[in-house]
């Protein structure tokens, strides 16, 4: 039987050498399988923009960036789906006299830059709506 007592120099240690060297073999392990490469999303190519001239049995449907409406140049009173159908209809019954065949009728949507996203979604679903089936969206010409 041990009956001494205990010394007060023999108190436990940690050895961080050992320690240190399984981190960095683990560093070194991750850092070799670890892939670098860039991965991207969306592959888009994005259009040109070209100068067309006007046709004549087109409606020109103009939104600020406040959201407000212009058929042919005139002001329309409310922003809301069924006065802009209102409009077209009346715009495209008096373009319908006067052009050729009513069924080739377009309707070209100049939205600001700034124009709220919903604006131009009512814009649409009037011209559906009305019975318009060819929509187009006016640019600038890319210089």
């Amino acid at each position: 039987m041990n009956f001494r007592k205990r010394q007060p120099d023999d108190e436990l240690e940690i050895n961080l050498i050992p320690l240190i060297d399984v981190l960095l073999v683990i560093l070194i392990f991750l850092a070799a399988t670890t892939s670098f490469n860039r991965y991207q999303q969306l592959q888009l190519t994005l259009p040109r923009a070209s100068a067309e001239a006007m046709q004549p049995d087109a409606l020109r449907l103009a939104i600020s960036q406040d959201g407000l409406y212009a058929v042919e140049g005139q002001l329309l009173p409310g922003t809301t789906v069924a006065d802009i159908t209102d409009a077209l209809r009346q715009a495209r019954g008096a373009l319908s006299a006067t052009a050729d065949d009513a069924a080739s009728l377009r309707l070209i949507i100049d939205a600001d830059a700034r124009a709220p996203h919903a604006a131009v979604v009512r814009a649409m679903e009037a011209a559906r709506l009305t019975g318009i089936e060819r929509v187009h969206f006016s640019t600038q010409a890319a210089q």
